[in-house]
């Protein structure tokens, strides 16, 4: 697959849809070098995932039956909106541990929400059977071609604001998003997926070789606990030596705590998670490189104005 067409084409169809996120450069957080943070909190629904979302439901056709999903909350979201804006019904899972931030959010679009005990894979499980069951439209989070593709237009559209880093740090959860990044760069960037202590599916797969599931729980759970890393993201990451680093929930609280305090910038714990590697240390950057960090999620819980 030619990805950067891919992506180039996704761009394109999801103009009128997708906003265009800031880019900030700051300095601060302790660190002896600024970074460029891109502010993907602000897209539709609080999250990168409408990218993913409008790109799917506008490159092929949407049977009858609707579209279904299963989502962590973010994902969830973005396809309730998309489908929305677009026209079409459609069905979303969600596990308990969304929260009633998250939940809200889903509710608010109108979509039919089906919230489920458990994590996101009993989500999954149960939105595949109800796919097989009424012939609906998977949209899947993070392990499709369209979904990867309509993330990647976030790293397009950085590069066309005059990104400068040599490096980005990415959060990590299913790896629909890095992969977006890994598919548009093809090694131009260094790229760093940085993933909770406890929830990271891309480090144990990487160390094993090939997809494994992993136990999953902390603060950013639910949007970065993927029990398995999708299989998209693994074969990019592993054919271009991609590092992964890790950090603990303590330090993703700090980096949501520091974009508040310094920026009055406020998000969820996965937002925070990329910048976390730099302000615990995790990623050390070399002298005189240039770094940047995507905030990628903002539907922080509880919901403040909720």
């Amino acid at each position: 697959m030619d990805w950067q067409e891919e992506i180039a084409a996704a761009a394109k169809r999801i103009r009128p849809h997708a906003l265009q996120t800031p880019v900030i450069q700051v300095q601060g957080f302790e660190l002896d070098v600024p970074v460029e943070l891109k502010l993907e909190h602000m897209q539709h629904t609080g999250s990168f995932k409408a990218r993913g979302a409008f790109n799917t439901l506008l490159s092929q056709p949407v049977p009858a039956a609707g579209l279904v999903a299963a989502s962590g909350g973010n994902h969830g979201a973005a396809v309730a909106h998309a489908a929305r804006e677009l026209g079409h019904r459609a069905r979303i899972y969600v596990p308990e541990m969304a929260g009633p931030a998250k939940i809200s959010l889903i509710k608010r679009s109108g979509a039919d929400l089906q919230v489920v005990p458990g994590a996101y894979a009993n989500a999954l499980e149960q939105a595949q059977a109800y796919e097989a069951e009424t012939g609906a439209m998977q949209v899947h989070a993070y392990d499709a071609p369209a979904t990867v593709a309509g993330q990647g237009t976030c790293f397009a559209e950085w590069q066309a604001q005059g990104l400068d880093a040599d490096t980005l740090l990415i959060a990590v959860g299913g790896g629909g998003l890095i992969a977006g990044a890994l598919a548009w760069f093809q090694g131009a960037k260094k790229l760093v997926a940085v993933e909770p202590e406890t929830s990271c599916a891309l480090k144990n797969a990487l160390q094993a070789g090939m997809p494994v599931d992993v136990d999953v729980s902390g603060i950013a759970a639910n949007a970065l606990g993927a029990k398995r890393i999708g299989t998209i993201c693994f074969e990019l990451a592993a054919s271009q030596d991609l590092l992964s680093v890790t950090v603990p929930d303590t330090a993703i609280s700090d980096a949501q705590t520091a974009l508040w305090q310094e920026r009055r910038i406020l998000v969820e714990p996965a937002g925070a998670t990329a910048l976390a590697a730099l302000i615990s240390g995790a990623y050390h950057p070399e002298p005189g490189e240039r770094v940047a960090a995507l905030i990628c999620g903002g539907n922080i819980a509880p919901d403040p104005f909720g």
